[in-house]
């Protein structure tokens, strides 16, 4: 277990437009000048965070309490998306975060082989990344073919003042950033932008289970600050859980060994 160099806060959940308005309301009483957000796919993955010094990945470590995280560099090196060096201008040290997630192809490759050998399939891609990024064997992950999205970067010397142009710098630097990521000058942009993924999500080859909104101005953020779990200046809106209508056959009652019992639906 490792410190991280900037700590990795959680945000804050939010289900309405109407948390959203409140949201930028906060923030409106605080900032007087103008305001823009970033708009990002929100990954079902497993949280990272990597320390380049020199160019060089030195250490990769999972979210753990947020201040220190669990030791997963070998296994991330695995990763293909996942630069080992860096050719360019960058800070001497910097911290890279971003969601390591298991695409759709190589999670129903990786559940039909281990239906093939009377394995448990796994739930989801969320679960398959988070058991994969943990084993012991780094050519068993390598083999789970994993992929990673980076969605900020964090140095005592950053090339902008702004996110949306820090997130291209790191595109430049052959970091795998999402191409959809956006710019919004107003809270329409940020609610036309969450409409339009709500239809669309289904068709990209990974899990989202929500979209990201930031204050794009890291001034501005700085000003915000933080609570003691949260960001002030960043917010999570979740979809809405898919849900779909099934038959009841049956149901059984099970008794555990406390004595309770439990109906099981068939």
């Amino acid at each position: 277990v490792y410190e991280h160099l900037y700590p990795m806060y959680s945000l804050p959940n939010t289900y309405s437009r109407e948390d959203i308005l409140n949201f930028h309301d906060r923030i409106s009483k605080n900032i007087k000048e103008e305001i823009n957000y970033v708009c990002e796919l929100k990954f079902d993955g497993l949280a990272i965070s990597i320390l380049y010094e020199n160019g060089i990945l030195k250490r990769a470590l999972t979210r753990g309490d947020g201040m220190k995280g669990e030791d997963v560099t070998a296994n991330t090196k695995t990763i293909k998306s996942i630069p080992l060096k860096l050719n360019g201008t960058f800070p001497n040290v910097f911290e890279v975060k971003g969601e390591i997630i298991m695409p759709h192809k190589s999670f129903n490759k990786l559940n039909e082989e281990r239906i093939e050998s009377g394995e448990e399939p796994f739930a989801n891609p969320r679960n398959a990344a988070s058991g994969s990024i943990k084993l012991l064997n780094s050519k068993e992950v390598a083999r789970r073919q994993l992929d990673c999205f980076l969605y900020s970067i964090h140095s005592s010397t950053l090339p902008y003042n702004n996110h949306y142009d820090n997130i291209r710098f790191m595109r430049d630097l052959k970091f795998k950033v999402s191409e959809h990521i956006k710019l919004c000058k107003t809270l329409d942009d940020v609610f036309q932008y969450i409409e339009y993924w709500e239809n669309k999500k289904n068709n990209l080859p990974y899990d989202i289970d929500g979209i990201v909104i930031k204050l794009n101005d890291l001034n501005q953020r700085e000003a915000l600050g933080f609570t003691s779990k949260f960001p002030r200046w960043a917010i999570a809106y979740k979809f809405k859980a898919e849900r779909i209508a099934t038959k009841l056959l049956s149901v059984d009652y099970q008794v555990g060994r406390t004595g309770a019992i439990t109906p099981v639906a068939n």
